[in-house]
Order: structure tokens, then sequence, then C-alpha cells
């Protein structure tokens, strides 16, 4: 059996003002933008650059209990995880653009890490995996849940 999560969904005030956060001050790719008539809704689907992983799906809030959420989908804990190739390319360029880091940079075992707030203020970490430490983690899983 092979599963995947392809879709993670974000709770948002705004279908466009989360598109230009998303994909001009993160540099995501805006993936799909449809008009859903049939339930009066957009289904808004962007990623990180070069990402063949898990997407985010913007969802406008559409009632006052969806609304209650946003910018605290978990509480205040770290909500998602964008992993990158290069941290302190990235971290200063968000610098650069506005973005809010309410965790300065940290050097750990597994890698280097910051968390930063989106538009709304949910926490993000913005990482770099040290060497090995994702093929680390898939070997682990697998071991743990081998194939088949």
């Amino acid at each position: 059996m092979k599963q995947n999560i392809i879709h993670v969904a974000l709770v948002v005030r705004d279908y466009d003002e989360a598109i230009e956060f998303f994909c001009r001050k993160l540099h995501f790719k805006l993936l799909e933008d449809t008009y859903q008539p049939e339930q009066d809704k957009r289904w808004v689907v962007v990623a990180p650059p070069g990402s063949n992983g898990t997407n985010l799906l913007l969802a406008q809030a559409s009632t006052p209990e969806q609304e209650a959420y946003i910018g605290n989908q978990t509480g205040g804990r770290v909500f998602l995880f964008l992993s990158t190739d290069d941290f302190w390319r990235d971290y200063n360029e968000m610098l650069t653009a506005g973005i809010k880091f309410v965790r300065e940079p940290k050097e750990a075992e597994y890698g280097t890490v910051a968390v930063f707030e989106d538009l709304y203020g949910n926490r993000w970490d913005l990482i770099e995996l040290a060497e090995g430490e994702i093929d680390k983690s898939t070997k682990e899983l697998e071991d743990e849940y081998p194939p088949g």
C-alpha cells in the first residue's frame, strides 16, 4: 500500500491576500486557482519552489467558527515546516521581504532552524536539515512500516 498526504488546508481570511503573501513573499508557485460555482468557493493550491510533495490548500473561512481559527490553527505551536536547501539564503530573503521571525536561527544536530509567522500569525519552521537527516528519517519510517 502507498499513500500520500497531497494537501494541507490552511484557513485564510481572503484568497487574494493569502496568494499575494505566499507567492510574492515566500516565492511559492500558484498551482491552481479554480472557482467552484456549486460551492461558491475557490480551490486555491500553492507550493514552495521546487516542491514535489505536499501542497498547501488555501481555504477561505466561510463561517464565524472557521474565522476564529485564522492564524491559530494549532494553538500557537509550530504548524508547518518549510524545508530549504539553503537556510541563510532563504532566511535573509524572508527578512528583506518583511517576514516576522519569532525565534532566531539555531544550529542543532538535525540542522538549522528558525520560527517565522505567516500573514495571519500561524507559526512555521524554516529548516535546512543536516546532511543525511532526510535519508535517516525515511529509513526509520521504512524500518518501522515496511512496504507491502
